[in-house]
């Protein structure tokens, strides 16, 4: 018993000690580990001296143990609990734990930064950049400059169909673009100097003089137009193999099958997106909202083409329930993944319009420049549309059919067949046209 005594004195002695020990010293046996929410609240900011309240900013992990971080409301400054008391009363020998805390949040360094800023601080930077915008489209302008955007463009739609030019126009958007890009609409030197620093084609540029001068029509303004000409390109037209290549690279049945009906159609990528179930029937596909003025027809289709949209979901009223914008993002990668597979990077250059590109060249081709029957297929109003696909390809002697003919009738039946005279040899007269494409 007398052990069991002085064992449980020595115990109880050493526990005192080391209590007392912890007590003198401020640790603990148990580790320091920060409170989720500190009960001490600074009582003011150091910066403005507002009195709070103040956002919790995280915690900061020092030398010196764990530190409560606070953001002020007011002046969005970041300060940290033991940074204030030290401001307050500062020792002989002591610096701040935070230098970076002099410096608040929204100002330039800090952007470069990775850090996410909260709503606090955004707000702020919204109303500067709200206020800045109102400046710059208020400055020497005209009163109404300061209008909304949308207000405008959506007048300027309202003009639009007062004066029969609101069906697939793209000017409410190139003049959204042109606003956006720093022009200030009610400036006409100011759009000038923003059309003639874009990285845009002349054509394109001219186009949106066109857009602007419709504006300044509207709001009776006067401005003295920029020349530009629209120039003359060759356009591309790549080869059926490599169109046939595209589509067979296609992962998704949508994206094949609308592939297939550019083929087949000669259609706009436009038109082909706004088919509607409605106008597929058996092999005929009705073209009903042709896009940049061109006819509406109609265009007989293969019957792979038909078991290819027999294949889809008809969960929407169109056919293709998607944008443009949406269709080019997803052909991109398809183009890329088949140029750097097979080795060819012409099809790099392969666009939605290519398709008709080659459809109308080909078929000028097989028709012996028939300059109808392409413009009809293609549902131009004009035949200076149509005279671009005339003469663009230079075929091999293996694209062309061969015949001969020694005889009168023999003659007029391979000109009724589209055979043109290439050649006579000894009394043989020789006839070639090209291959006949597989559309």
């Amino acid at each position: 018993m007398a052990r069991a005594e002085v064992r449980s004195q020595g115990a109880s002695t050493r526990s005192a000690y080391l209590e007392k020990k912890a007590a003198s010293s401020g640790k603990s046996d148990t580790p320091d580990r920060p409170p989720a929410h500190p009960s001490k609240e600074p009582q003011h900011c150091p910066e403005c001296g507002s009195s709070g309240p103040f956002y919790r900013d995280g915690i900061r992990y020092t030398a010196q143990g764990p530190i409560q971080r606070f953001l002020c409301r007011k002046c969005d400054y970041r300060f940290s609990e033991t940074r204030l008391s030290r401001d307050l009363n500062p020792g002989p020998m002591e610096k701040p734990l935070q230098e970076t805390s002099k410096h608040p949040l929204n100002n330039g360094s800090a952007s470069l930064s990775n850090r996410q800023v909260c709503v606090a601080l955004t707000r702020g930077v919204t109303k500067n950049l709200i206020a800045a915008e109102s400046q710059k489209q208020a400055a020497g302008t005209s009163p109404d400059a300061k209008a909304d955007i949308k207000g405008i463009i959506a007048k300027y739609l309202s003009y639009l169909e007062r004066e029969g030019r609101a069906a697939e126009n793209p000017y409410p958007k190139i003049l959204h673009t042109l606003w956006k890009r720093g022009a200030l609409l009610y400036d006409p030197e100011s759009v000038k100097q923003t059309i003639a620093r874009q990285p845009w084609k002349d054509g394109y540029k001219l186009l949106a003089v066109y857009a602007y001068d419709a504006f300044c029509t509207m709001e009776k303004m006067t401005w003295q137009k920029p020349r530009y000409k629209q120039e003359d390109a060759i356009v591309f037209v790549p080869d059926e193999k490599e169109l046939d290549q595209l589509t067979a690279a296609c992962r998704s049945r949508r994206m094949s099958t609308f592939l297939q009906c550019l083929k087949e159609t000669y259609a706009d990528p436009g038109e082909i997106l706004g088919l509607k179930w409605i106008d597929f029937h058996e092999n005929i596909l009705t073209i009903n909202a042709p896009v940049k003025r061109h006819l509406p027809g109609q265009a007989t289709i293969s019957n792979k083409l038909v078991s290819m949209l027999n294949a889809l979901p008809r969960k929407s009223e169109r056919i293709f329930p998607t944008s443009y914008s949406m269709m080019r993002q997803c052909f991109v990668p398809v183009r890329n993944r088949a140029a750097t597979r097979l080795q060819n990077p012409r099809l790099r250059a392969i666009t939605f319009k290519s398709f008709r590109h080659w459809g109308g060249t080909m078929l000028a081709h097989y028709t012996n420049g028939n300059v109808m029957t392409v413009k009809k297929a293609l549902r131009h109003r004009s035949v200076l549309s149509t005279m671009k696909y005339i003469g663009l390809l230079q075929f091999k002697d293996e694209d062309y059919e061969v015949a001969t003919a020694t005889t009168v009738d023999e003659i007029k039946q391979l000109a009724q067949a589209g055979f043109q005279k290439f050649d006579e040899l000894n009394g043989i007269h020789v006839f070639r046209k090209p291959k006949k494409f597989s559309a």
